[in-house]
């Protein structure tokens, strides 16, 4: 009878041990999601940066060639005024940050589009240090305010910041 009472209280420890491996591997997964979060996260942002700044090349090839904005993205990957094909891109790549393939555009005077940028409201984590890329973004409070606009040089002008909106720059 004895034996049998020793079972059971060894039945009780080895029960209370897995429930604390359980619990401790539980937050280990927590942690672990946590941190694969945020780095699917800055992964996405460093493809926005790369993807903008595709856009603004593009942009700016196509306005070296003709003195003019593209009207449409669609100028970009062939351009109309070519009997040949000419491409500045190979095709509208999806936003990384709302995975859709529409894009926020930055119209010009003249109705061509100068700029594009995400169109999420997301909070950056990324909030400074741009100055490397070319871009000028620090202090930005959404992904919608990296706009990644061409801007022709001209002596002594700096480029122009552009608002959230994108509607005119931000002198």
């Amino acid at each position: 009878m004895r034996q049998h009472g020793m079972r059971r209280g060894n039945g009780g420890f080895t029960y209370l041990t897995i429930m604390l491996l359980i619990v401790v591997m539980g937050i280990l997964l927590g942690a672990t999601t946590e941190v694969w979060h945020t780095g699917m996260r800055r992964e996405k942002e460093r493809e926005l940066l790369f993807i903008g700044n595709q856009f603004r090349n593009a942009i700016g090839m196509y306005y070296l060639s003709h003195r003019q904005y593209p009207h449409n993205l669609d100028d970009l990957l062939k351009d109309p005024q070519y009997a040949f094909t000419k491409r500045y891109l190979r095709r509208i790549a999806r936003d990384p940050m709302t995975g859709k393939n529409e894009w926020g555009l930055l119209r010009g005077a003249g109705g061509g589009i100068v700029g594009v940028h995400s169109l999420s409201d997301m909070k950056p984590m990324k909030v400074a240090g741009f100055a490397v890329a070319g871009n000028n973004f620090d202090g930005a409070v959404k992904y919608s305010d990296w706009v990644f606009a061409y801007v022709p040089r001209q002596a002594g002008v700096q480029a122009p910041k552009f608002n959230s909106a994108g509607d005119r720059p931000l002198w």
